[in-house]
């Protein structure tokens, strides 16, 4: 993989030493992923310290654009892409569209329409106009480490199908998010 700077490190750097959730996106320029990662932008650093866990996300475009899609989602956890998208065929990661499009996303909040337009638009209007990998690449999420032990693996079958956030944090000992604008109430 390869950092905001270009800097070539091992997969398993990121996992060896500490457990870690690794989510992999289709797309900086994909919205259903923008939103996503906008959401995981709002796991307190506070909650990953506390049960050892590392949070990163994995991108399959250059690295030039870590630093902007970081910018645009609020995500100030670790970010790496894999350009040649080594790690997502190891993984089985599927290319296409799956049939079961009545999966839903609790983190994506635009329609399709909408929420395409504006991904066209954001490519067109970047710095570097390119498209940013390959379309046709689904994403997954991963729970790994310390070590080689794998603990939990969702493959994407569209780009809907996102395991929910708070269902990863569980499963990989961390607290879970209040994702939802209303207030909490609390009884006393």
């Amino acid at each position: 993989v390869l950092d905001a700077d270009g800097r070539s490190l091992p997969f398993q750097a990121l996992y060896g030493e500490q457990k870690a959730i690794v989510v992999f996106v289709r797309s900086f320029l994909c919205y259903t992923c923008k939103e996503y990662v906008e959401d995981l932008a709002k796991v307190p650093k506070a909650f990953l310290q506390e049960a050892n866990v590392r949070l990163i996300v994995i991108g399959q475009s250059s690295y030039h654009h870590i630093k902007a899609f970081c910018s645009l989602t609020g995500y100030t956890h670790e970010m790496y892409v894999d350009p040649q998208r080594e790690i997502y065929k190891r993984l089985g990661m599927k290319r296409g569209e799956g049939s079961n499009v009545s999966v839903q996303s609790p983190h994506v909040k635009s329609n399709t329409l909408l929420g395409s337009i504006r991904s066209v638009w954001r490519a067109m209007t970047g710095p570097a106009f390119d498209f940013q990998g390959d379309p046709a690449q689904q994403g997954g999420a991963l729970i790994i480490g310390p070590g080689s032990e794998v603990h939990f693996l969702h493959l994407d079958k569209n780009r809907l199908d996102h395991v929910p956030i708070n269902t990863v944090l569980q499963l990989a000992g961390v607290k879970t998010v209040n994702f939802s604008n209303q207030p909490q109430i609390i009884d006393i």
